[in-house]
């Protein structure tokens, strides 16, 4: 089986490699080879790469600047997926697609089903929900993995930012009132390939009778203060020093941003559960196993 894995320079498209691997032969193009900015020029490129399997984690994520890169992220969040889509539906090409809890406004307390209904506050929501909307539209036989709060060892990402104020400052102030479920792409992409592979021998039955939107995060919740925390005593029980002396909580309306997160981005599990048999790790359980492998790789730096 030939699958196309785009973004693999991402934190979930990096982790879902090595696993895709032991499924199938994966076509890994570079953005260059396979730009999602430039939809025009996808089709004629999925032609000459005639996947069996779609699986795109490729996303424009940078959350804040989507507000003043409206066109930008729509053109990768949306058409280019949009465009992915059509192609494989005319073809009968399963594909995986990634999305995020900032399709959601974040009001209430409960958990998001996959029936709720989407409401985004920022650019970068309303972009990943247009793709998910003309990907459902296309007829493609699909799964959409509803995703939130996303990090690993290594990336541009919340771990290695606390990572480093932690190093500089004694204090730290971190949001409180944003709750939610730290997730790791190893976690997703453990959970993505599990799904594939238990399904080899029926690929077109699995997306035909439990194909859309599935959420997809580790079990549990916090605050990104909670989160922050729990990051700095894991790092300091691996014998890591660090400056800071308080980590502070803070309302959201004390730290603005120009794009609006969502307040509550609990995503309930009990499709994923009872459809797929799949149960995420604790959030902590997740954290414990990225934090042995952020000090291994510091520690194979410093060799």
């Amino acid at each position: 089986m030939r699958i196309l894995l785009t973004g693999t320079d991402g934190q979930v498209g990096g982790a879902l490699l090595p696993h895709l691997g032991e499924i199938g032969t994966v076509i890994a193009p570079s953005i260059e080879d396979f730009d999602l900015s430039k939809p025009q020029s996808l089709a004629r490129r999925l032609d000459e790469i005639k996947p069996d399997l779609i699986v795109n984690p490729a996303a424009y994520t940078a959350v804040d600047r989507a507000e003043d890169e409206h066109e930008l992220a729509f053109l990768i969040n949306a058409k280019g997926p949009e465009t992915i889509a059509r192609w494989a539906s005319a073809h009968r090409i399963p594909m995986v697609h990634f999305s995020t809890d900032y399709v959601f406004d974040g009001s209430g307390n409960e958990a998001r089903s996959e029936a709720s209904t989407p409401n985004p506050l920022s650019v970068y929501g309303a972009s990943k929900l247009a793709g998910d909307t003309a990907i459902a539209a296309s007829g493609v036989p699909h799964l959409i993995f509803r995703t939130s709060w996303v990090y690993a060892a290594q990336g541009a990402n919340f771990l290695r930012t606390i990572v480093r104020l932690a190093a500089e400052r004694k204090e730290l102030r971190i949001v409180a009132d944003q709750i939610g479920a730290p997730t790791t792409a190893r976690s997703i992409a453990g959970a993505t390939a599990r799904i594939l592979r238990d399904n080899l021998g029926a690929l077109d039955r699995l997306f035909v009778e439990k194909g859309g939107v599935v959420n997809l995060v580790c079990a549990g919740e916090t605050s990104w203060h909670g989160f922050a925390e729990a990051i700095v005593e894991g790092l300091r029980s691996h014998g890591l020093s660090f400056a800071v002396e308080v980590i502070r909580p803070i309302k959201t309306s004390e730290f603005p941003t120009k794009a609006t997160r969502p307040a509550n981005s609990r995503l309930d599990l009990d499709r994923l559960r009872n459809s797929f048999g799949v149960a995420m790790p604790h959030w902590r359980d997740a954290l414990a196993v990225e934090l042995d492998e952020y000090v291994r790789l510091e520690r194979a730096k410093a060799i």
